[in-house]
């Protein structure tokens, strides 16, 4: 971090009293949003009337209300206590920066569903994802239980590692270009536990996930943007150099904080996260010359220090006005820049290279018109249009209801991430069962 900011940091430390584990909720006027959506684990289908009671984490006897889920599989966004938006912003502090909350979910014919700790950060919306297992399946899901933030609690420091990787040429690595992949397989433990569990996760789920583990949602933007690149071509590094397959491992990356980035299986995301990462889920860091995407080193910056970037320091640079390619330039050089991988997996279809929207025509606009009706089989809130391959004011209609449903802003075009979630939404419903 920059002197002058550091010691802006330090005049501008707040104390307040206590740990606020479960204090600063209730003492504090601020609030966050949440919102919840539930769906069965067999196929992407939203499993409407299912009832969710919220509580607080530390006192989950206690029920604060409870909702019922709509068509789609969602909640009405309310809004609930969390403390003041400054103790986020802040890394002296000493007080929880969000409060915990317990939420339980039942319905006709899945197995319940217990989510202990999800986060609600003040002035931005939390998304907790349920996911519910059918009474007659097999598979049985235990209590989802999101540990503390990384900002917050001790965690491991990253192990070093080179930012470029070898590559023989010897075949082991089978990638010659950069590609997103549909799926990533996170190894929930350190590389060594064969006992620790692998989850197959769609890429840009587990980059949401990870974003919303390792820096605080109430941040500047630029430092959000700058955070997510740098998470996004650390994993795409991962992918490329086929890093722990290479060693004999089945996975992608796993969730050690020493080895890799933080991510918890079932924990909320936040919603600015979610649309930001929509918006540039395709980019990576590149440096002349490189093939690879660059292994991007970062550290919190206030316990650990490292060779890349400062969480904490780019939150301060952002807030002096830094852009996120700044914020990037500023740690790894101004070498570094923002590239876009060659192919997205698991696409039908790659978006056109410009908006669609009422008066475009054609194949591209009739293809997504065919996904929209497959999607509205499960989605019964987005209207069904003809696939015709113009674009009226009816398919404007459905393009905006399932921004809606989706956690886009709601424009009815069909931009570059309203394309990509739509064909990820596509193929999720098309999809018999999940691989695994």
């Amino acid at each position: 971090m920059p002197e002058y900011l550091f010691q802006k940091a330090q005049q501008e430390n707040v104390t307040a009293p206590g740990n606020a584990a479960q204090q600063g909720a209730a003492s504090h006027p601020s609030e966050g949003g949440l919102q919840i959506s539930v769906i069965s684990s067999i196929g992407l289908i939203p499993i409407p009337n299912a009832v969710v009671t919220i509580s607080y984490t530390g006192d989950p006897e206690q029920p604060l209300m409870t909702l019922t889920t709509d068509e789609s599989g969602q909640t009405p966004p309310i809004e609930l206590p969390a403390p003041d938006v400054e103790y986020s912003l802040n890394p002296e502090q000493e007080v929880q920066p969000y409060s915990e909350y317990n939420i339980g979910v039942t319905a006709n014919g899945y197995e319940p569903v217990l989510v202990s700790g999800t986060e609600i950060l003040p002035d931005v919306t939390a998304i907790q994802p349920i996911r519910m297992i059918p009474l007659e399946s097999s598979e049985r899901e235990e209590d989802i239980f999101i540990p503390v933030h990384t900002l917050f609690g001790e965690y491991p420091p990253k192990i070093p590692e080179d930012e470029i990787k070898p590559m023989e040429e010897s075949g082991e690595i089978v990638l010659s270009r950069v590609v997103v992949p549909e799926y990533v397989i996170v190894h929930d433990g350190v590389p060594s536990d064969s006992t620790a569990p692998n989850y197959y996760v769609r890429y840009k789920d587990y980059i949401k996930n990870v974003a919303s583990c390792e820096i605080y949602a109430t941040w500047p933007e630029s430092a959000l943007y700058a955070n997510i690149l740098v998470i996004m071509s650390f994993t795409l590094n991962r992918v490329y150099t086929e890093w722990y397959r290479n060693q004999g491992y089945d996975f992608t990356i796993t969730s050690s904080t020493a080895y890799d980035q933080k991510w918890v299986y079932g924990r909320n995301i936040f919603e600015n996260i979610d649309v930001l990462v929509d918006t540039i889920f395709a980019n990576f860091l590149s440096r002349p010359g490189v093939r690879q995407p660059i292994f991007t080193s970062y550290c919190d910056g206030k316990r650990v220090t490292c060779a890349g970037l400062s969480q904490w320091g780019s939150k301060y640079l952002a807030e002096e006005g830094y852009s996120a390619i700044e914020i990037i330039h500023y740690y790894y050089g101004n070498d570094m820049y923002i590239n876009t991988a060659d192919v997205i997996s698991g696409i039908p279809s790659s978006w056109p290279g410009y908006n669609l929207t009422v008066g475009s025509s054609g194949q591209k606009v009739q293809q997504m018109q065919e996904q929209l009706n497959r999607i509205a089989q499960n989605y019964p809130a987005i209207p069904s249009i003809a696939a015709d391959g113009i674009y009226g004011q009816r398919t404007a209609d459905a393009v905006r209801t399932f921004q809606r449903i989706f956690g886009l802003p709601q424009t009815g075009v069909a931009d570059y991430a309203t394309w990509y979630e739509i064909s990820d939404i596509f193929v999720g419903v098309s999809e018999i069962a999940e691989p695994g």
